[in-house]
């Protein structure tokens, strides 16, 4: 245990506060079981690392922060490892990385019961699922998916500039607000495309030179470990996954052809359909459907982006197309909290069932949706709003 403490001192001690995420206060602390799923990169235990330096003291054993990763539970349980916890007057136990470790639900639903008091955080992949055959811990753990940086957490971090969070709502009935508050610190189009290339993952800061070269061994990751472990992918087929992706990344906004895809890859039209949802369960791509509420688990798809435009940059061996760039980063942003459907002829997307969207650059007429109501085009390249034509990189303000 006192290796634990030692360890976890060193990792509080290099945590940087500098970037803090808003997501941090979105989350319930005091309930008595949390879960934080998220994509590899997004700094899931950055954040658990953040939360116990603010709430501790230094040195505190009243907090612990542990990723089951770690060569230490090779050899030890983390009930074992609860137990002496708690016996030390632990009172918040944080375990990253949970998906790592064998029948981890097991043993965490035991720690509940025999310590009812002492607060779990659970963080895993964004894949890891409450609902588990060993013990279902959906009814007694509050579950919280942790996106990327958004364009305004870019602007925050990345350069200084602090603008609030702005609702859909509120951008759509007000937007010249928002226009005026970010125009009167930034020019925001120079901005926003840099962030379209290199602002989602905050290890850019860091490693900006490798960047793209993180983001490839981060999905390699995924394919190959992760898909396995936790989706029983047959390691035989993880090739013909990538396959599947690269294919993908060259065509995005794809007009699915699963027919096409089957052939390419030399996999069943129901084992690529199967892989589309895992992809999509890990962030890495997003799957759109025109009529989300009539969705089967064995329905094809109406469209595919890649998770957010950092990908696109990353994958692509062919030029980018600025308009795919535009669309991944709508469907991206908004995806993190608001329903979107494929709007196939109405328009590009639809939004909660209310709103529908056209996306296109700063001369894109509204001429195609002009007779829908609660209709907007997201024009690329324009600093103000003018009626309903609203600046796209207004999108990335909603977290």
């Amino acid at each position: 245990m006192d290796t634990l403490f030692e360890k976890q001192n060193a990792m509080l001690r290099a945590t940087s506060m500098n970037i803090t995420r808003s997501f941090m206060q979105q989350i319930n602390w005091s309930a008595p079981m949390l879960c934080i799923r998220g994509a590899r990169g997004v700094g899931k235990s950055t954040l658990l690392r953040q939360y116990i330096k603010q709430h501790f003291v230094p040195g505190s054993e009243e907090a612990l922060y542990c990723s089951l990763d770690w060569v230490y539970f090779s050899q030890h349980t983390i009930i074992e490892t609860a137990e002496r916890f708690y016996k030390r007057g632990g009172k918040f136990l944080a375990l990253d990385e949970v998906h790592k470790y064998e029948n981890w639900s097991r043993e965490i639903k035991e720690i509940t019961e025999i310590y009812p008091d002492m607060k779990i955080v659970l963080s895993g992949s964004s894949m890891l699922s409450l609902l588990n055959g060993d013990a279902d811990l959906s009814r007694r753990c509050r579950g919280y998916d942790m996106p990327g940086l958004s364009f305004r957490e870019f602007l925050q971090f990345y350069k200084n500039i602090d603008i609030p969070v702005y609702t859909l709502e509120n951008i759509l009935q007000s937007p010249m607000s928002l226009a005026m508050e970010v125009n009167s610190k930034c020019r925001p189009i120079q901005y926003f495309h840099e962030y379209l290339k290199y602002g989602y993952y905050p290890f850019y800061l860091t490693n900006p030179i490798d960047y793209y070269t993180l983001i490839e061994q981060t999905i390699n990751y995924v394919i190959d470990v992760e898909l396995p472990q936790l989706r029983n992918i047959n390691t035989a087929n993880t090739r013909k996954i990538k396959a599947l992706l690269n294919v993908l990344a060259q065509n995005v906004p794809y007009e699915v052809d699963i027919s096409k895809l089957s052939s390419v890859t030399g996999l069943q039209r129901n084992t690529v359909l199967d892989y589309l949802n895992h992809l999509n369960d890990a962030k890495i791509i997003n799957l759109l459907y025109s009529d989300i509420t009539s969705v089967k688990k064995m329905q094809k798809p109406d469209k595919i982006f890649l998770d957010s435009p950092n990908l696109l940059y990353a994958l692509a061996t062919v030029p980018v197309k600025i308009g795919t760039v535009r669309e991944c980063f709508t469907v991206n942003q908004l995806s993190h909290s608001h329903t979107i459907e494929y709007g196939k002829a109405q328009g590009d997307f639809r939004i909660d069932g209310k709103w529908t969207f056209e996306v296109g650059g700063e001369n894109k007429s509204y001429s195609q949706i002009a007779d829908i109501p609660d209709s907007y085009v997201l024009a690329d390249d324009i600093e103000t709003p003018h009626g309903n034509k609203i600046p796209l990189w207004m999108m990335g303000f909603l977290y």
